[in-house]
């Protein structure tokens, strides 16, 4: 009987990995099928892509693909505490309330070291297979730009910092800097360019300054009250939403290189109905969907010609995070932040 039940339980693996296999290599009708039979996609996604975004998106996915999936939208208030109740349900054995999850690559990279996505052949829909990222398990769908910023109006130009380390001059000392709670800023740049050593001492350095702390709104406000002179860092989709009322806050431009963080889609681990939302992720690189993340998140990708994101990057040096780096992006940024003062 051992020996049958080995036999048997042989038989059923190799059936799951051929399972598997052909379904993570579907053709693109398959798909389509599969996310019409599902019929409803639950999908998580930052607050700012707003009420207006995700139904855009939806409308504009379903001509696409002539669906008539319902799209239930789920805005994350707190992304670090989205990702921390989908671990706690997964260790609980509970399927996930999202389907599709749309978070950081950092957010993203907590996710895979646990194996929490479904992997996926993107590359059969379409997806750049620069934009593929953690085994498959999420694709790209938008950068952030990093750089310091300023506001033009009470920044003399001479002082506007060129280089990363004029950021430490003593004449920013004592409030005059402002530093954001994203201190996996700095690690991505410890991880990627510069190196643990370097990277450490700057954040060191800055924190030496006694500089402003805050999140990324509270910092934006303050520059633009004249509180502080210059941010040390700052999201490029701020400083959209800046430029948009006609606020006089900016980059400084000719600093590199370029901290880019992204966004990624990611399927859960779970998930009731994956065909519609790996689909969707696909969808979600499309020239088409990356108008609607412009619009109404702030946002494009650097994988997709002709977008603001793509366009920006040319002839920069940009900082990804990679997936091999993410556990020690993570751990950085925990000890970045002690030195900074946010624990």
């Amino acid at each position: 009987m051992g020996r049958v039940h080995r036999l048997s339980l042989a038989v059923l693996l190799t059936f799951a990995s051929f399972w598997i296999r052909a379904a993570s290599a579907a053709t693109i009708d398959e798909v389509i099928a599969g996310a019409k039979k599902e019929g409803v996609l639950e999908l998580h996604a930052a607050s700012t892509l707003g009420p207006a975004g995700a139904p855009a998106l939806a409308a504009a996915f379903n001509k696409k693909h002539g669906l008539n999936l319902k799209v239930n939208y789920h805005p994350s208030g707190n992304m670090t505490r989205d990702v921390a109740k989908i671990v706690g349900l997964a260790a609980s054995g509970v399927a996930p309330e999202w389907y599709l999850m749309v978070v950081t690559d950092a957010h993203h990279g907590s996710l895979w070291v646990r194996k929490l996505h479904i992997p996926f052949d993107y590359k059969s829909l379409g997806v750049d297979p620069n934009a593929v990222q953690y085994d498959s398990g999420t694709v790209s769908i938008a950068n952030q730009m990093i750089l310091p910023a300023y506001n033009k109006k009470t920044l003399a130009v001479k002082d506007v910092p060129r280089k990363w380390d004029d950021l430490l001059d003593p004449k920013w000392k004592d409030g005059k800097l402002g530093v954001l709670s994203s201190t996996h800023h700095w690690a991505r740049l410890a991880a990627g360019p510069w190196g643990e050593e370097k990277t450490t001492d700057f954040v060191k350095k800055l924190a030496a300054l006694k500089p402003m702390l805050g999140r990324g709104g509270e910092i934006a406000q303050r520059l633009l009250l004249g509180e502080i002179l210059i941010s040390a860092t700052m999201h490029d989709d701020q400083i959209q939403d800046q430029a948009e009322k006609q606020s006089p806050l900016v980059f400084a431009a000719e600093v590199q290189p370029v901290i880019s963080a992204e966004y990624h889609a990611g399927v859960l681990k779970g998930a009731l109905h994956p065909n519609a939302a790996h689909l969707f992720a696909a969808f979600l690189t499309t020239a088409e969907a990356q108008q609607f993340l412009d619009k109404h998140l702030g946002l494009s990708s650097v994988h997709v010609k002709g977008t603001r994101a793509h366009k920006f990057a040319q002839g920069k040096e940009l900082v990804f995070m990679k997936q091999d780096k993410a556990q020690m992006i993570d751990k950085l940024s925990r000890e970045y932040g002690k030195i900074l003062g946010f624990d």
